[in-house]
């Protein structure tokens, strides 16, 4: 690439055939020009080059909106038509799974017997991160993997639970530990609505509900057997 330079003033050229002081200061003058010129299309160059790799970064990483680890709207309520415990059957009724925010959704009906009451019952609520609607049902937005070693964990309709095919851990439909390896409780996500829209926030994750014990179980152990 060719720098253009300005032309010499006459007074320039003959300094400059002339030698001399002046002549020295006006070539030190047009090399820091050549110099400036130089630094700032390296610059542009530079400029140039970041904005390329910002493009390429954003094509390989595109903004996250309704992409796992962001908000993601996963359907309206009438998608996910509530039950009791022990009627759950996984897609119809009270247990739903959203492949695109890798939660499963529980729908616990209004009926539902708590084994807790009062404030009590309302600040586990707030500890399982569960949602209470206007109806009077309550939800869970629940993360797949077994909190032992990061199975994906089935809910399987013939135990009215989740039950890790890994090592076994067992979890109830509102993911509350019953048995296993399993350190807690399975993790679960902030879960809110839009109108009638369901919407599961997949960059919170609540993974700090611990082993439940008689202060703290919300729902009775569910009787049926859950073999391996």
């Amino acid at each position: 690439m060719s720098i253009n330079r300005s032309p010499l003033t006459p007074q320039q050229y003959e300094v400059l055939h002339g030698g001399g002081a002046e002549a020295a200061e006006i070539t030190k003058q047009r090399l820091s020009r050549r110099r400036f010129l130089r630094r700032s299309v390296l610059a542009v160059w530079g400029l140039s080059a970041t904005a390329g790799v910002g493009g390429a970064l954003f094509m390989l990483y595109p903004n996250l909106a309704g992409k796992f680890g962001s908000l993601i709207t996963v359907g309206t309520k009438t998608d996910f038509p509530a039950a009791k415990p022990g009627d759950f059957k996984i897609g119809q009724a009270g247990m739903f799974y959203v492949q695109p925010a890798k939660t499963y959704i529980s729908h616990l009906d209004k009926q539902t017997e708590f084994s807790l009451q009062g404030t009590t019952l309302e600040d586990q609520f707030a500890a399982e991160t569960i949602v209470k609607d206007t109806d009077g049902s309550y939800w869970i937005g629940l993360y797949q993997k077994c909190v032992h070693l990061g199975c994906t964990v089935p809910f399987r309709d013939d135990c009215a639970s989740f039950k890790c095919p890994c090592h076994g851990s067992h979890y109830h439909v509102t993911g509350e530990y019953l048995d296993g390896p399993a350190p807690r409780s399975l993790d679960r996500f902030a879960l809110s609505f839009n109108g009638d829209n369901v919407i599961i926030d997949t960059g919170t994750l609540n993974n700090l509900v611990p082993h439940p014990d008689e202060t703290t179980r919300l729902i009775p152990v569910p009787t049926v057997q859950c073999s391996a």
